[in-house]
């Protein structure tokens, strides 16, 4: 399958239903500390593009459900992206993050089985320095906040660690989400999350 040029940077973070740290999230080989992990991945494109589409500005939400084994497959997953982009960012970022387009969402795409309709709808992202907020209104409300360290200053991080979607250093946080779109149920208070700067490309077939 040939693909277009395109490439986007800017900030992702989480929060599932695990115990800090998510084991899925170190590896989709290690067991979730629940019987299913069920969570988000909230998403703001600073900048970028998709061929000819400017990706700046646009938010999108990918929510999951996936068994204990993550690395089994059959996961569910929803994407929402904000009803105030364009109508070519949101087709651009729905190819992104259904992994039609390469790159990271392609290799995650290939665990997921049941894949939801895409929904536009107002998406607000509030980034504060160690406090991430995002709120669908009806649909998904969730707060996650850096844990603390030695020193309160300076946030706790893992270094050099390979995940596919997120950048190699990436903050530990705990948070709160509620969502529920009728398939995908989520309620988690005090439980993984965490932030990075992400940097995804893929180069033209």
């Amino acid at each position: 399958m040939a693909f277009i040029g395109w490439w986007a940077k800017g900030l992702l973070f989480e929060n599932c239903n695990c115990q800090l740290v998510c084991p899925g999230h170190v590896h989709f080989s290690n067991n979730c500390t629940e019987e299913r992990c069920i969570g988000y991945w909230a998403i703001r494109f600073d900048e970028g593009s998709y061929g000819d589409v400017d990706l700046a500005g646009v938010k999108a939400v990918v929510a999951y459900d996936t068994p204990q084994h993550m690395i089994s497959g059959s996961w569910t997953e929803a994407v929402i992206i904000d009803d105030a982009a364009s109508s070519e960012q949101q087709a651009a970022v729905d190819d992104i993050l259904a992994g039609r387009a390469g790159g990271p969402w392609e290799v995650l795409g290939r665990f997921v089985e049941r894949r939801l309709p895409t929904r536009t709808l107002p998406i607000e992202i509030t980034d504060e320095a160690a406090v991430k907020r995002i709120a669908i209104e009806g649909l998904l409300s969730s707060s996650i906040e850096n844990i603390r360290g030695w020193d309160r200053d300076q946030p706790v991080t893992f270094q050099n660690m390979f995940n596919q979607i997120h950048g190699s250093t990436q903050v530990l946080a705990q948070g709160d989400a509620t969502y529920d779109d009728g398939e995908i149920a989520v309620k988690n208070e005090g439980t993984h999350a965490l932030h990075s700067r992400f940097d995804w490309s893929v180069s033209p077939e």
